[in-house]
């Protein structure tokens, strides 16, 4: 299920004047200059040194510069060839004014040397994912195993990968007992802390809402699935109403909305759960321009602000989602969400 993903680290210091109510702007404040400047990554017109460097100090930006628009969900379930990766992330970066791509699905060959590496060619940072799948199946094992030991023997990896997702709606997929799943998460945290990469969960709110156990996590909401869903112009309610659930239940951590776009076709996995709900070029657009229009507001959100991922890069990956058709051509034009305001 296509969803809204956040993402929660480590707390950071912001203030809030007001909750709001469904459908209205919330009115905060925000108490750093967030905008980053060119010499850390992944900021836009950072150069990419020849290797890497001795230490991280300094390397990564301050997650409060990361909110409005930081980049495009990739699915990687084709394995795609490390010169189409490349090619890919380069217009990602080059195009569209991204600072990261979110892994999607999975590939089970060696493939994450790959998007390490065309991430590093990119100069693109990269949200790595754990995916579970939908069976119940324990290959997710070997997933974890494999990306680990990239992770620890690719001298790039820790300068490219933000964040582990360690699975995309777990919960709500019931891949584990949440006690299990909470006991994984520490286990990937205490084998990435040399490495300094956060672990998280993707989930959507409805996730967490079934269950009472403490995760810290990625999170997920879903709009076009809304029981209340009708036009994509109409959608700010839907994500303002999980978003303020998580502002409450997330202990002030960083929030990036890892899964969004609203389906220009509708097909076997995806229907909308509300008779109201159009899907189209032009509800993929608007919601577009409806998560545009709010940069503000989730630059005001308490813990850094939210950053948000477009879902997804290609049709070829996610039929109707993509910001590309299966022909490769941009189904509407332009695409230039904010970065910073």
């Amino acid at each position: 299920m296509v969803s809204v993903s956040f993402v929660l680290f480590a707390a950071l210091s912001l203030s809030i004047q007001a909750r709001p109510s469904p459908g209205n702007e919330p009115t905060r404040t925000i108490s750093v200059n967030a905008v980053a400047p060119p010499n850390c990554f992944p900021a836009l017109g950072f150069k990419m040194p020849s290797s890497t460097p001795s230490t991280l100090n300094n390397w990564w930006c301050d997650m409060r510069t990361e909110y409005g628009f930081v980049g495009f969900s990739y699915e990687v379930t084709d394995c795609q060839s490390l010169s189409k990766l490349r090619s890919d992330f380069l217009e990602i970066r080059e195009t569209f004014n991204s600072r990261y791509i979110r892994m999607y699905g999975f590939c089970d060959r060696p493939g994450d040397n790959d998007i390490i590496d065309a991430a590093w060619g990119a100069g693109i940072g990269v949200h790595a994912l754990i995916w579970f799948g939908f069976d119940n199946t324990d290959e997710w094992m070997g997933r974890r195993d494999a990306l680990f030991a990239i992770l620890h023997s690719n001298p790039k990896a820790k300068f490219v990968t933000r964040a582990l997702q360690f699975g995309s709606e777990p919960l709500f997929d019931f891949v584990l007992d949440p006690p299990v799943l909470a006991e994984q998460v520490i286990a990937a945290k205490a084998n990435l802390s040399s490495l300094k990469i956060p672990v998280t969960i993707s989930e959507m709110a409805f996730g967490y809402q079934s269950w009472t156990q403490s995760i810290s996590s990625t999170h997920t909401c879903c709009r076009f699935f809304s029981t209340q869903a009708s036009i994509a112009n109409n959608s700010w309610p839907i994500v303002l109403t999980d978003l303020n659930w998580f502002i409450d239940n997330g202990e002030g951590k960083k929030i990036y909305l890892s899964e969004n776009g609203w389906p220009s076709v509708t097909s076997d996995g995806v229907q909308p759960n509300s008779p109201s709900a159009v899907a189209n070029v032009q509800n993929e657009h608007d919601h577009y321009t409806v998560l545009d229009a709010h940069c503000k507001d989730f630059k005001a959100v308490p813990g850094g602000g939210v950053g948000w991922f477009w879902h997804i890069f290609s049709d070829d990956m996610e039929p109707g989602y993509g910001l590309f058709s299966t022909s490769g051509k941009l189904k509407f034009s332009p695409f230039a969400p904010k970065t910073s305001c």
